[in-house]
């Protein structure tokens, strides 16, 4: 019996090495927050608004009906390619709202399995916006093209959400 344990230990143990070569892409975070000067209610009016991201720069147009859970739309960019999301959550008290994207489009964003959270907190007469994403990168196997690599996807959606947040700060700060 000790010589079959020992036996298997080894074997563990002279496979660990290609385990750790074998895996794939890791989940990716991007975490932005920026502050608005603007009350809580005014900034969570747009944020909450699931079919308007006229403050998101490079968004063309939005398709679709609703910002309760299960509302769907699809974000056409000034390029045509389109995404489409649903809400998972909103809870209006926290004024925080998660979607997800129903299916990827690599082309649209880097990312595969992409969610996201975002949240608005009062602070004073102002307010704080943080904008939360987790996703993988666009090309799931192993040696990924720089495109959809672990980089490349994070810096889009860092560039989306700085962009996005930069539009909104605008929006509610020139009062249009």
């Amino acid at each position: 019996m000790r010589t079959l344990f020992a036996a298997l230990v080894a074997g563990i143990v002279a496979l660990a090495p290609l385990a750790a070569e074998a895996h794939g892409p890791t989940r990716q975070k991007v975490e932005i927050s920026t502050e608005i000067n603007a009350p809580a209610d005014k900034v969570w009016a747009v944020v909450s608004n699931f079919q308007d991201l006229s403050w998101v720069p490079g968004v063309a147009k939005v398709e679709g009906s609703g910002s309760e859970v299960g509302s769907e739309r699809v974000i056409t960019l000034e390029n045509g390619e389109t995404l489409k999301e649903k809400v998972d959550k909103l809870d209006a008290a926290k004024m925080m709202i998660m979607y997800r994207a129903e299916g990827d489009n690599v082309k649209f964003l880097p990312v595969t399995n992409y969610s996201s959270r975002l949240t608005v907190k009062a602070n004073g007469s102002k307010s704080t916006v943080t904008w939360w994403g987790a996703f993988y990168r666009g090309y799931p196997n192993n040696d990924p093209p720089a495109e959809l690599n672990d980089e490349a996807a994070v810096k889009a959606v860092t560039g989306l959400y700085n962009a996005g947040l930069e539009g909104l700060k605008k929006k509610l700060e020139s009062g249009s």
